[in-house]
């Protein structure tokens, strides 16, 4: 494993973690890895702390293709990104060590606004009102126009992201192994002048979409990257396709996706 021997702890301060990361680093250290100070330096990045850390320490070092991202939870609940937590880091250094290594390979999405700055997102990219008034957006497949939607905003996620916000306004769970991305609708309305397809549709990896926000006092809608929002002002379009680049995690036995959604939701 000499090509897999730095690891990078990601993590957000707080009570007593200093004292649980020294004595992960001494695990990790006995059993022949190296602890690094900067993601830079680092063959394989651990974050501490649940989906939304794993989420935060993908973004943060920059979807990095030459790493492989391993998620820790804090305490015993479920997680869809994270396979171990505190109690059995051990298992994580074992199966790294002495198994044969199988790699998730989880899809990304490519946000660019206004044809001008460009996002990465694991989960998903969302847009919403600011302002206590439906947003209207021109939605273009491949640059045909498909739809006109009104109402509180539209979704757009990757398959593991499915799982996620997506999933709480009913869009459907998607297998990870499918190259796609969902786009779902927020509270649309529809009457005689607006009127949407009303349920979830997917695209393929090769499909382009533009959402073209209209200038009718929703010109700072707020934009949710992942676990982050931004306010950008005057909004015009956002260009989504499938990325080519991806998230690599370790996949133990018999923790599939469809595991990992059983023990979370069922």
């Amino acid at each position: 494993m000499t090509e897999r021997n730095n690891i990078f702890f990601y993590y957000v301060t707080s009570k007593g973690i200093e004292e649980k990361l020294s004595t992960l680093s001494n695990v990790a250290i006995e059993n022949g890895f190296e602890i690094v100070e900067h993601a830079k330096n680092a063959n394989i990045i651990v974050s501490i702390g649940g989906d939304g850390a794993f989420l935060q320490a993908a973004r943060k070092t920059g979807y990095r293709q030459d790493c492989l991202y391993i998620g820790i939870n804090r305490s015993g609940e479920s997680s869809l990104y994270c396979d171990f937590n505190m109690d059995n880091f051990d298992e994580m250094l074992d199966t790294m060590q002495h198994e044969e290594l199988e790699v998730r390979r989880f899809p990304i999405i490519h946000a660019n606004v206004n044809g001008e700055t460009s996002f990465y997102c694991l989960n998903e990219i969302s847009v919403r009102s600011t302002i206590i008034k439906s947003i209207v957006i021109d939605v273009y497949i491949d640059d045909q126009h498909f739809e006109t939607f009104r109402g509180d905003g539209l979704i757009v996620a990757t398959p593991t992201g499915s799982t996620g916000y997506n999933k709480s306004t009913n869009g459907a769970v998607i297998d990870p192994r499918i190259p796609c991305f969902q786009v779902t609708e927020l509270a649309s309305i529809n009457n005689n002048r607006y009127r949407t397809l009303g349920s979830s549709f997917i695209l393929n990896q090769d499909r382009k979409l533009r959402l073209s926000v209209r200038q009718d006092g929703n010109d700072y809608p707020i934009i949710g990257l992942d676990n982050e929002a931004y306010s950008i002002r005057n909004i015009h379009d956002i260009t989504v396709t499938l990325s080519d680049k991806v998230v690599k995690t370790v996949k133990l036995k018999n923790n599939s996706f469809w595991d990992r959604v059983k023990r979370t939701f069922l």
